[in-house]
C-alpha cells in the first residue's frame, strides 16, 4: 500500500504532529486553507466514512473537540470548519477530518512551521 497517511503514521514522512494517542494522529496540513488547518487521522487505514470503526469515528469527533480549545487558546480563532471527504473529492483514500480553523479578521498567512511553533 502507498498510503501518505500510513507512511506518516508509520513515521516514514516527517510531520508537524499537534497530537497523537494509541488511535490517531493529529498533524497540519502541508498545503493549508487557512493558518491551524489540521488532519485527524486514524492510525488503522480506513478508506472513508463506510469503512471507520464507529468507536474510532466517535474518538476522532473528541479529539476534534480537544484540538478546537487548542487553536482558539493559541491561534485566536473564532470558529471551526470540519470538512471529511469520500469517494471522488477524496484525494488521499485513508479517513481523515479536517479541521479548518475560521477567523474574524484573517491575518497574515504563516508557514506551516510557524503555525507548528505557536501550537506546539
Amino acid at each position: 500500500m502507498d498510503c501518505i497517511f500510513c507512511k506518516i503514521i508509520k513515521g516514514e514522512v516527517p510531520s508537524y504532529t499537534i497530537y497523537e494517542d494509541e488511535l490517531v494522529k493529529a498533524f497540519l496540513d502541508v498545503n493549508p486553507d487557512v493558518n491551524g488547518h489540521i488532519l485527524i487521522v486514524p492510525k488503522k487505514h480506513y478508506q472513508d466514512l463506510f469503512d471507520i470503526d464507529e468507536n474510532v469515528l466517535i474518538h476522532i469527533m473528541k479529539c476534534a473537540k480537544d484540538l478546537d480549545k487548542l487553536l482558539k487558546e493559541k491561534l485566536h480563532t473564532d470558529g471551526l470548519t470540519l470538512v471529511q471527504n469520500n469517494g471522488l473529492k477524496q484525494e488521499v483514500k485513508h479517513f481523515h477530518l479536517h479541521l479548518k480553523p475560521q477567523y474574524k479578521i484573517e491575518g497574515e498567512k504563516m508557514s506551516v512551521e510557524e503555525v507548528y511553533n505557536i501550537l506546539k
